[in-house]
């Protein structure tokens, strides 16, 4: 293996060697050149109804993407929504939150110095500490709705995006379809051409039938007209031809003796 490979490395410094000695500094244009060349020609044999159905395939390959996108999508709108009802529910909390603070606030103004709630009594510092845990809870409740409102915007904002991003693949998607189908009558149009003129490609065939049908038309005009110049008409409709009458024998006699009617008939 060591071995084959070596020998791969000679044979490729060789003919770079070679190359360079013939072309010089240009070796490495006259490569790409060859190359873009060969490719080329390659690309020209490749039959155009093969490339059309490589477009529908390459079309078809971009259903994948989009249903990994359309599920990014499903996983956004429920992480939105979730977060949404979080927000909601600390907004209702905080509310609450803050009309209690608000009323422990106003009885730590009072005169009182015994409070009652839920049938348990609590004193002025008691009330004072529980105001101030509340007031710090809130705080850090407020801190946290900002910070979930601000992600709030951002999954928004990017379920929009996403959202954008599927409208614009299935539009292209569908667009390549239709330019797909528009390519593929065109294709069947320009083959239907093809074979028309792949028909009139043999000549000679045609020629030599018009010209053995025209030598036949030759040949009858030929023994027609010997037929004309024998008194043998052919092909046409017997006028002169009469049925021949029966021979009025004493018609002829009388005429030839001069007989009358009413004459005596002898012999003489």
């Amino acid at each position: 293996m060591v071995f084959m490979c070596k020998k791969f490395v000679i044979g490729a410094a060789v003919l770079a060697t070679l190359g360079t000695f013939v072309f010089g500094r240009d070796v490495v244009s006259y490569v790409k050149t060859a190359g873009n060349s060969v490719r080329d020609a390659v690309k020209a044999e490749v039959p155009v109804d093969f490339e059309v159905e490589r477009a529908r395939k390459m079309v078809e390959d971009l259903v994948p993407d989009i249903r990994r996108c359309m599920h990014v999508i499903a996983e956004q709108q429920v992480d939105v929504e979730t977060l949404q009802n979080e927000i909601h529910e600390s907004e209702l909390a905080m509310k609450q939150q803050k009309e209690a603070m608000f009323t422990l606030r106003s009885d730590l103004e009072s005169s009182d110095t015994q409070f009652v709630y839920a049938s348990r009594t609590y004193s002025k510092d008691e009330i004072r500490n529980d105001l101030a845990q509340r007031f710090d809870r809130f705080k850090v409740a407020t801190d946290t709705l900002k910070r979930n409102t601000q992600i709030l915007k951002a999954r928004e904002k990017a379920l929009d995006a996403n959202r954008e991003k599927l409208e614009n693949m299935l539009s292209a998607k569908m667009d390549m379809e239709v330019q797909i189908e528009q390519l593929e009558a065109r294709l069947k149009s320009v083959q239907a051409a093809e074979t028309v003129s792949n028909l009139e490609i043999d000549n000679s065939q045609l020629t030599r039938a018009k010209g053995l049908i025209k030598d036949l038309n030759k040949q009858l005009d030929v023994k027609e007209k010997l037929l004309d110049a024998e008194g043998k008409f052919t092909g046409l409709i017997p006028v002169d031809t009469k049925v021949k009458e029966k021979r009025d024998v004493v018609k002829q006699m009388d005429e030839y003796f001069k007989l009358k009617a009413g004459d005596k008939v002898a012999a003489q």
